[in-house]
């Protein structure tokens, strides 16, 4: 099983302009993201999912294409520019990014839950996830 992230949706306002976001800054097909420095464990991560927080919850996942140096001694971590619906599940927010194991990582949504979770206020998916109902 791949090993997976997770990040902050710094900036966005909701589920909507995070999808926005991603959608916007496609390049080549793929979104590019800057850190710091490249997962010491980034072998693992083939295959794997960043998993984004926001409100503190985990709202969705786009898959992951690799990392690349960019030359500024910094890395473009690259992914999907396509924002995957999952189950709510809190999550407490953290500078940067963290890993996350496949056993950890919440469930891909159907298209008609997706479009339903979407619609509903995070604060509420929130409070459902916490008493098991979503």
């Amino acid at each position: 099983m791949p090993l997976h992230m997770t990040k902050i949706a710094f900036g966005c306002d909701s589920v909507a302009d995070l999808r926005a976001r991603l959608e916007k800054r496609v390049a080549e097909g793929q979104v590019r993201l800057t850190t710091r420095y490249k997962p010491k464990r980034a072998d693992e991560m083939m295959g794997g999912s960043l998993y984004w927080i926001h409100a503190s919850v985990i709202v969705g996942r786009s898959p992951l294409i690799g990392f690349e140096d960019n030359g500024e001694g910094r890395y473009w971590l690259k992914i999907e520019p396509r924002l995957i619906a999952v189950q709510p599940r809190a999550k407490r927010a953290h500078q940067g990014w963290r890993y996350l194991d496949a056993t950890d990582a919440p469930p891909d949504l159907g298209e008609g839950e997706a479009a339903a979770m979407e619609a509903m206020p995070v604060d509420m998916a929130k409070e459902l996830g916490k008493l098991g109902l979503v």
